[in-house]
């Protein structure tokens, strides 16, 4: 009977000792996935603050890199620093864009002598400049191509909607030898689509006049 009692007693303390110990996993196993979830919060919030705290939003003006102007011509050079003297703080173009971005468009390399572009960094911004010099006989043949990039861009405005008065505000102009598109504007995020596109039209203008007075 007392060894009956033993045993009983026994076989009690190992099935206690094992629950003990299976809440003690359980324990475990409950930090490590509530330090899991603290860890993947708090890369989330880093994410986050990192996201809100890129540049280049529609209320601030993106900050030009310094090499912008590598491998553009002189010409081109005289160029650009007229656009950017007449529009000042709303220029916001920094990006070159080589020749090859409007090969989809229909430009080969023989219908110019001389390009130069540029637009944001940041895709939220559709600030853009193009400028290019036309071959000889080409003239036609390049303003249809701005002319296709621009109605591509107007098919597609509600890709950016808060810039779509920027984009209808658009245009391709031509002096001598030069073909432009310009759709300029900078900070239009409060204003009405018929407010932006008349103020983008005047910064267009704007740049239009400078680029003249430099190739004319």
């Amino acid at each position: 009977m007392k060894k009956l009692a033993v045993l009983f007693l026994t076989a009690t303390l190992i099935l206690n000792l094992a629950g003990c110990g299976n809440r003690g996993a359980g324990n475990e196993e409950s930090t490590t996935g509530s330090g899991q979830q603290e860890t993947v919060t708090d890369s989330t919030v880093e994410s986050e603050s990192e996201t809100q705290s890129e540049p280049g939003t529609e209320e601030e003006s993106p900050q030009a890199p310094e090499d912008v102007q590598d491998g553009i011509s002189e010409e081109m050079s005289a160029v650009r620093q007229a656009v950017v003297d007449a529009l000042g703080e709303n220029y916001w173009p920094n990006t070159q864009i080589p020749a090859e971005y409007l090969e989809g468009y229909g430009l080969t390399d023989d219908m110019y002598t001389d390009f130069w572009g540029e637009m944001p960094m940041i895709s939220v911004n559709v600030d853009t400049i193009i400028v290019i010099k036309a071959s000889e006989g080409q003239m036609d043949a390049v303003e249809g191509v701005l002319n296709s990039y621009r109605d591509a861009l107007v098919s597609n405005t509600m890709q950016y909607p808060m810039n779509i008065g920027k984009i209808q505000a658009s245009q391709v102009e031509v002096v001598g030898d030069y073909a432009c598109f310009l759709q300029l504007g900078a900070d239009t995020v409060d204003m009405e689509d018929e407010d932006a596109i008349r103020h983008c039209q005047e910064q267009n203008e704007m740049a239009f006049k400078a680029i003249e007075n430099v190739v004319q």
